[in-house]
């Protein structure tokens, strides 16, 4: 089962359990009607891929009318779709899907903002893995819709080796040796990350290579720049700690690479979006 359909399926049977004794009591069972999405605060949307799902899950007959799709900048009053179709199905899927869309939609509004001022600079913007568990997928999906970049997905999918690494292993050079007979070992090739905390720990790395990018944690913009310019395109750089939105600029002049924020996946505000019935 692909996993976005089975962490839907997990969301509604969490939410409808045996079933929707409100609806079920008030509404007639073949009661049908129309309801809309509005926007009720400015943003930009993400998450009705998503909604579309919840909806074929709970009931296929719905028909949805798409008026704003996802990545679309929206204001207060918008109309993102209609549904029409089974009173009780829709007010079923209500909450699910709002859950989904007003997260994802925050995260792909904050996201939008902190691009939008590293726009004309070589930067790109990251998320991490500090995400809400069981939501990772929807939660990175919104950063990409939002205009950033996906980081590894999980520990899988690329090799990160931070400070308790290096600690644990005994050094840098002992991790990075370390980390290369593995992979040979495993048959795998992944991407080979370092995080360094000054100037001792980057001479180092630099020293050894086999990396494939190196990056600068709790560096100042200036140190941020001078380090950049130490490594002069040898590896990819990121810089990463204390960097929020009114300071991200400062440290994109620098020239790095890429700029990891974990407040656009766990700091955020999700945006007030509801489902309204129509007369």
């Amino acid at each position: 089962m692909d996993i976005i359909e089975k962490l839907i399926k997990q969301a509604i049977t969490e939410d409808l359990g045996d079933g929707d004794h409100t609806s079920m009591a008030t509404i007639p069972e073949k009661a049908n009607g129309k309801m809309k999405l509005l926007v009720k605060e400015d943003g930009v949307i993400a998450g009705v891929d998503i909604a579309c799902k919840v909806l074929k899950e709970i009931d296929p007959e719905i028909s949805m009318q798409i008026l704003i799709h996802d990545g679309a900048r929206v204001k207060k009053g918008d109309i993102v779709f209609y549904l029409t179709g089974s009173c009780r199905s829709m007010l079923i899927a209500e909450r699910t899907m709002l859950n989904f869309m007003q997260r994802m939609s925050g995260i792909a509004t904050s996201t939008y903002e902190y691009t939008k001022i590293l726009a004309g600079t070589k930067t790109r913007l990251l998320d991490t893995r500090k995400t809400t568990p069981n939501m990772r997928i929807f939660e990175k999906m919104a950063v990409a819709i939002g205009g950033g970049m996906n980081h590894r997905m999980g520990l899988y999918d690329m090799v990160m080796i931070k400070d308790n690494h290096v600690d644990f292993a005994g050094g840098i050079k002992k991790a990075i040796e370390a980390e290369h007979t593995y992979l040979k070992n495993k048959g795998k090739k992944l991407k080979i990350e370092i995080e360094v905390r000054n100037f001792d720990e980057l001479d180092e790395v630099m020293n050894i290579g086999k990396v494939d990018r190196i990056m600068l944690d709790n560096f100042s913009p200036e140190d941020l720049k001078k380090a950049v310019q130490l490594i002069n395109g040898r590896f990819e750089t990121e810089a990463s700690g204390g960097i929020t939105i009114n300071n991200i600029k400062g440290y994109a002049t620098s020239g790095v690479d890429f700029i990891s924020v974990g407040a656009i996946t766990h700091h955020i505000k999700s945006l007030d979006l509801s489902l309204k019935a129509v007369e």
